[in-house]
């Protein structure tokens, strides 16, 4: 034997001892990483296996009470949306209490809606947004079923400048202050619209309309 071939031989020995002795001091753990890393993976997978068949679910549902509510089967729809308010994934169960208030005003049970409308406003575990938009939605139905002063209490918050439901808010309240008999409320308020560059053009037609209509009564001052 050379003295190459016995060199290489006796590195082989000693890489060989090294690498056995590094498996008898570290090959436990990294067996154990090499698990957990596999339950892990096996955990996220399967948890968005779950999550995607629950919201496909839930979304057949909300889809079938739709269907039910454009057929004029408002009894099948609110019985469907309550059920996917108990049972449904993510946003389902809040977008069919809104669509529940919505069957209900379609029914005309205007206490009703408005009560679930008022309901989802004051869920304090709904985003902001949503309960904006609830809030909103309860004013308008009480532009002609209710007073100036529930309409107020509801989107006076929106009305601010800042608010991107501003020019909707307004409007509710302008038409609840008409109403009632408070022109100049009413014609200060889609004044605001009308001048507000950011508003929505069909927004913007609609009051300069009612403020033509206001002016031309001579009833504001």
């Amino acid at each position: 034997m050379s003295d190459d071939s016995f060199i290489r031989e006796v590195s082989e020995e000693l890489r060989q001892d090294q690498a056995k002795a590094l498996w008898d001091r570290y090959g436990p753990f990294i067996l154990g990483v090499a698990v957990l890393v596999v339950l892990a993976t096996a955990g996220v997978v399967g948890w968005n296996y779950w999550t995607q068949t629950q919201a496909s679910r839930s979304g057949d549902a909300f889809s079938e009470a739709l269907n039910f509510a454009s057929e004029g089967q408002d009894d099948e729809a609110l019985a469907a949306l309550e059920k996917l308010e108990q049972d449904g994934y993510g946003a389902y169960p809040v977008l069919a209490r809104l669509r529940a208030a919505t069957v209900m005003a379609e029914k005309g049970d205007y206490d009703g809606a408005v009560a679930a409308f008022d309901a989802v406003a004051g869920d304090g575990s709904v985003p902001g947004s949503i309960r904006d938009m609830a809030r909103l939605r309860a004013a308008l139905l009480l532009v002609d079923h209710g007073g100036y002063d529930e309409v107020s209490a509801r989107v006076e918050p929106l009305t601010a400048d800042t608010n991107a439901l501003r020019h909707s808010a307004r409007e509710a309240l302008g038409l609840a202050a008409w109403k009632e008999g408070k022109p100049t409320d009413a014609l200060k308020l889609f004044d605001q619209i009308a001048e507000d560059t950011a508003a929505p053009r069909n927004a913007q037609e609609r009051a300069k309309l009612l403020v033509e209509l206001i002016r031309g009564s001579g009833d504001a001052s």
